[in-house]
């Protein structure tokens, strides 16, 4: 997930930022508008807890942050998720070379959206 990455549908637009990990934490940010204007924003972190298990927070515009604990994860995929959020309920995301994928659901595997990221430069 470290990087830059974005994702361009004509004048539709979408952008995505992860640190790699460092003391315990991963911290991202995206945002996504039409033209030159902001449609949507968000801050993110994921963070290793004290009992050893990761957990992805993120906080949407001007809303309160929410957690999704991770519920899988190796090398190329991690999933978390949250029952009791209204929606997303499961984020998933996955790398595929230079891809960045990205599905949001319900926990019942409804209403999916996916998205995919292109990493940005060379």
């Amino acid at each position: 997930m470290t990087g830059s990455w974005e994702r361009i549908e004509g004048e539709k637009w979408a952008d995505e930022f992860w640190t790699p990990p460092k003391a315990g934490i991963m911290i991202g940010a995206s945002r996504s508008g039409h033209g030159g204007k902001l449609g949507f924003w968000e801050h993110m972190r994921i963070v290793r807890e004290a009992d050893g298990r990761l957990a992805f927070w993120a906080i949407s515009g001007d809303q309160k942050p929410v957690r999704f604990a991770a519920v899988r994860s190796d090398q190329k995929e991690i999933v978390f998720e949250n029952p009791a959020h209204d929606y997303p309920q499961r984020i998933r995301y996955w790398r595929m070379d230079r891809k960045l994928n990205v599905q949001i659901s319900l926990l019942d595997g409804s209403k999916v959206v996916d998205f995919s990221f292109e990493m940005m430069g060379n």
